[in-house]
């Protein structure tokens, strides 16, 4: 196979252009290259970070400079961070450019329950799934109790707007699978009722 095709091949399989120096590392490593195209595409440039703050992270009391354009430098101070949840993430105190930050990460290493939590099915009209990412304000109900048309059963926060989901028919309360300041995907199952 000849240089231009190769090229041809190595572009099709990360979906942009490239530089020589591109083409000879796809070349000789095909998988890691592609494994970093992807990992880029998802994250942008991660060359900016240090080396050792990209593998290791920062530690408590650390402070790093990057310089993500000419000119233009976030300066990274990690001042502390929570332990796990039951969920496997950890809060993140932290200041940019001297603003305090917080964020919530997922523990490497560490089983986390969001991945786990069960999704609903929607054939299934006794499933009351979460409409949206969010997080768990209030749960109204318990299991084991009767809701009618129109009952409170959880309230959900997204994007600083509370919502109300109510019960869609009269039933009894199965199960509730969540809590109030637990983290939700869209379609995980919330409630499920008989």
């Amino acid at each position: 196979m000849d240089l231009d095709a190769r090229r041809a091949e190595a572009q099709g399989a990360v979906g942009r252009p490239l530089s020589d120096q591109d083409l000879g590392s796809y070349l000789m490593y095909p998988k890691v290259f592609q494994d970093f195209a992807r990992h880029r595409a998802a994250f942008e440039d991660v060359s900016v970070i240090p080396t050792p703050v990209f593998f290791n992270g920062l530690r408590d009391g650390e402070e790093v400079a990057v310089e993500i354009d000419r000119g233009k430098t976030l300066l990274i101070h990690l001042q502390g961070r929570a332990e796990p949840d039951e969920e496997g993430h950890c809060k993140l105190f932290f200041e940019l450019n001297g603003q305090p930050r917080v964020i919530r990460v997922a523990k490497a290493g560490l089983a986390s329950a969001a991945a786990k939590h069960p999704k609903i099915d929607e054939r299934n009209p006794a499933h009351v799934g979460a409409p949206m990412p969010g997080t768990v304000v209030t749960v109204a109900v318990e299991p084991g109790q009767r809701v009618a048309k129109g009952d409170p059963l959880v309230s959900l926060e997204a994007m600083k707007m509370e919502t109300m989901l109510r019960a869609e028919r009269d039933a009894l309360v199965r199960q509730v699978c969540v809590k109030p300041g637990q983290a939700v995907a869209a379609k995980d199952l919330l409630i499920e009722l008989e």
